[in-house]
This record gives C-alpha cells, sequence and structure tokens, in this order.
C-alpha cells in the first residue's frame, strides 16, 4: 500500500453551501476541525458518519459539468446508494440537487447534479 485516501475534494464556487447540501443527503460534521487542513472561505469538509471525508475547494472560475454533453465532462461523480429511489429524490432535491437524467422503466438508479453542478447518482440497493 502506497497511502490511505484522505478525502474526496470537489471545486466548487461556494464551499461551505455544497458542505452542507451533501450533509443533507450523507449525515455528518460540516468544518469539524481536523489537524490536516485549516478552514476557510475557500475550504470547507465533511466527515460523513461512515468516516469518509468530502472537501470543497473554492475556485473562483468554477464552470460545471454539462453531464451529459461531453463539452465539459463530469470528470468524475459519487453514486450514493438507497433503498427507495423516490423517497431519496424528494429529499435531495429539497436539498437543493436538480435533476438531470430520471431514467425510464426500472432502471435502478437516476442522475442530478449537486448546487455546484456536479453529477451525482442515487441507485437502489
Amino acid at each position: 500500500m502506497i497511502a490511505d485516501l484522505q478525502c474526496i475534494v470537489l471545486d466548487c464556487s461556494a464551499p461551505r453551501e455544497l458542505a452542507v447540501f451533501y450533509r443533507a443527503v450523507l449525515g455528518g460534521d460540516v468544518d469539524r476541525p481536523d489537524p490536516r487542513w485549516s478552514l476557510d472561505e475557500a475550504w470547507s469538509t465533511l466527515h460523513t458518519p461512515g468516516g469518509l471525508v468530502l472537501c470543497f475547494q473554492g475556485v473562483p472560475d468554477h464552470r460545471p459539468p454539462t453531464w451529459p454533453d461531453p463539452e465539459r465532462p463530469q470528470q468524475s461523480h459519487l453514486d450514493f446508494g438507497v433503498p427507495d429511489l423516490d423517497a431519496a429524490e424528494e429529499q435531495v432535491l429539497a436539498a437543493g440537487a436538480k435533476l438531470l437524467d430520471a431514467g425510464s422503466g426500472r432502471r435502478g438508479w437516476r442522475v442530478y447534479a449537486d448546487p455546484a453542478g456536479h453529477p451525482f447518482c442515487l441507485v437502489r440497493h
């Protein structure tokens, strides 16, 4: 093993607001003190109950992905397992997500954008 995953970092224009959005989706603590980094207006964090840390880095000229248009590809995305797609959709939309692809038929996943435009999926498990 060469390294441990410390966190996943998402670029955005409003770090704290995006951390609060993901807290609504995953739970956890926004901007918990951590000796690995300092917190300021350009850096916010979410320590999730499962131990994963998401970090949100302010980028002045952030241009969100335009999924599925390849002009500005998604580059990466997060998948969140949920038992009930409809209930989870209602909650993420209320928290500020935007539906990008509802799918059709019995497909077990849907695509959304967080408030900064990063695609993520809710996947039925």
